[in-house]
């Protein structure tokens, strides 16, 4: 016999609610890894003391993150078509966290000098990363009725970026005494804590299948049919591409802000704190915001809103970027501020605006995908979405680093990540919403 109490804890276990909690609490464990790894103090480690502050070290970096991306961006889709067939979504979602997981704690044993070991192993665990986030983003539809799509996955970033603060937290007195290397295993260790309810409590329901060939074959030929039959979903594929541009954008931006901070700007590793901060704490508030925002006045509206928005942040960055800029010796004047500070000051700007964008704009995008994804395909076109995702954060990073290398100058290269967003705010323009819950535009 069960008593009351027990009644609700298992009552609570079972509701939406819960389902939810657990859900976005990965969000919370796998940011451990993109503040420590990608976008802050690895990004920064790797530079400065592997590449040994060469400037062909944001060539190297690039092509660490284009060839992870690439190796995702091809089997995503795959995986998906596999999960789909035989609803194993936690069991690829286990392998690749942990293989992200151990990965990133093998960073230190990483020296000065060892970029093809470094760049190995950043790879792995970039693999590991985002091949995982196809099959937790294709959990959203699962656990949430679709008028609430905008704000559950806007709670996830939330939660993100909540854990991204919580680990610079935990981070903080490591960097303090120069132990970065450290913070690698720290990094991986809070992703393992904090991903574990995910696979105790989040039902992933299985199907009894006859399996007359291999996964792999039962993947490509699910992959290839949904590519012949990709005119029937002409909506989708347009919202698709342009995805591919203005995440394009996002992706560089997480790749390069760190590195672009402290080598453009000469930022100190304390104002680098500081910076991740105020992009954080900005990125909890805008999730929240744009996922009611997308919810009551539509995801495709909120997503144009923000990206608007990046388009403005790009251009304000470039311009206030050097002392030898117009607006930074209009201003200069005007506020009787030395250019310097002005360039530094500017710039923890960019990032109260761009981090209130930055979350906004993956999850208001993930939850128009759920609203247009046929539910019988979820984690195949999530697969999709992850394809064009990756594939694009090729490119971007791969430019962004090459023109960053013939030109000797970040402040340019940053040009290039605005024309993404605009080729992708352009295309989005042309994508029809679903206007009913039950509706489905093709």
């Amino acid at each position: 016999m069960t008593n009351p109490l027990q009644k609700k804890a298992i009552k609570f276990a079972e509701s939406e609610r819960f389902r939810i909690f657990v859900w976005t609490l990965y969000d919370f464990a796998n940011t451990s890894y993109s503040i420590v790894v990608v976008t802050f103090l690895f990004a920064v480690y790797f530079k400065q003391t592997i590449a040994s502050g060469q400037p062909i070290g944001d060539f190297y970096w690039s092509i660490g993150t284009s060839v992870s991306m690439l190796i995702t961006a091809i089997i995503s889709p795959i995986l998906g078509a596999i999960a789909d067939y035989s609803a194993g979504k936690k069991r690829f979602l286990l392998f690749f966290t942990s293989i992200c997981i151990i990965s990133t704690a093998l960073l230190f044993f990483l020296e000065q000098g060892n970029i093809f070991y470094a760049l190995l192993l950043f790879i792995i665990a970039n693999i590991g990363f985002e091949a995982g986030l196809v099959f937790y983003d294709s959990f959203l539809p699962e656990i949430t009725p679709p008028k609430n799509y905008g704000r559950v996955s806007g709670y996830g970033f939330a939660m993100g970026y909540l854990g991204s603060l919580t680990t610079l937290a935990i981070v903080y007195p490591f960097i303090k005494q120069n132990m970065i290397k450290e913070t690698f295993p720290v990094a991986a260790l809070i992703f393992l804590v904090f991903a574990i309810p995910i696979f105790f409590f989040l039902k992933d329901t299985r199907k009894i299948v006859s399996k007359d060939s291999s996964y792999l074959k039962i993947g490509l030929d699910r992959v290839i049919n949904t590519i012949t039959h990709l005119k029937n979903y002409k909506n989708l594929a347009l919202f698709l591409l342009a995805y591919f541009f203005f995440i394009e954008g996002v992706n560089t931006v997480i790749f390069f802000s760190g590195n672009y901070a402290s080598t453009t700007l000469n930022f100190s590793m304390g104002e680098l704190i500081l910076f991740f901060i105020i992009v954080q704490t900005t990125a909890i508030i805008g999730s929240l915001i744009f996922g009611i925002i997308a919810d009551a006045f539509g995801q495709k509206r909120s997503l144009v809103l923000s990206l608007i928005i990046w388009v403005f942040t790009i251009l304000f960055a470039y311009l206030t970027s050097s002392t030898e800029s117009f607006l930074v010796k209009e201003f200069s004047k005007l506020f009787s501020v030395a250019a310097n500070d002005l360039v530094r000051y500017s710039f923890y700007v960019v990032g109260l605006i761009a981090g209130s964008v930055m979350g906004a704009t993956q999850s208001t995008s993930r939850s128009l995908m759920s609203k247009l994804t046929p539910s019988d395909k979820k984690t195949e076109f999530f697969g999709f979405y992850s394809f064009f995702g990756k594939s694009s954060a090729i490119l971007g990073p791969l430019v962004f680093g090459y023109v960053s290398f013939l030109t000797g100058e970040q402040r340019i290269a940053i040009l290039t990540i605005c024309f993404f967003f605009v080729v992708g705010l352009i295309i989005l323009t042309r994508v029809k919403e679903p206007k009913a819950l039950n509706e489905t535009v093709i």
